[in-house]
């Protein structure tokens, strides 16, 4: 696995409530613009936290598990984030890429 090549599907806590699903192929760069307010769905949230992250050797993998994840109830979603259903889980990886770019 390459992880240079890697695609992550992620979930962000925004303002402790609200669930954003999204795919990237640079999670630190799109956390980035998430807390810069350029994307637009996170845009009017002030407090965003990443809490779950999967990654995928391709794009279409991602693309899939994102719709699939997007499907979801609210309550599916925090199942997956609290640990109970992820099958890919990255999420320490990624919080790891992020405090080295002290972005959490």
């Amino acid at each position: 696995m390459n992880i240079n090549k890697m695609w992550y599907v992620y979930i962000l806590l925004c303002n402790q409530e609200t669930f954003y699903v999204g795919i990237t192929p640079d999670i630190v760069n799109r956390f980035r613009q998430h807390k810069l307010g350029r994307s637009f769905f996170t845009k009017k949230f002030s407090d965003l936290r990443l809490v779950y992250c999967e990654r995928y050797e391709t794009k279409n993998d991602a693309v899939l598990r994102e719709k699939q994840i997007k499907g979801w109830s609210r309550a599916k979603k925090q199942i997956l984030v609290d640990g109970k259903l992820g099958i890919n889980n990255c999420t320490e990886f990624a919080e790891a890429l992020l405090v080295r770019e002290n972005l959490l």
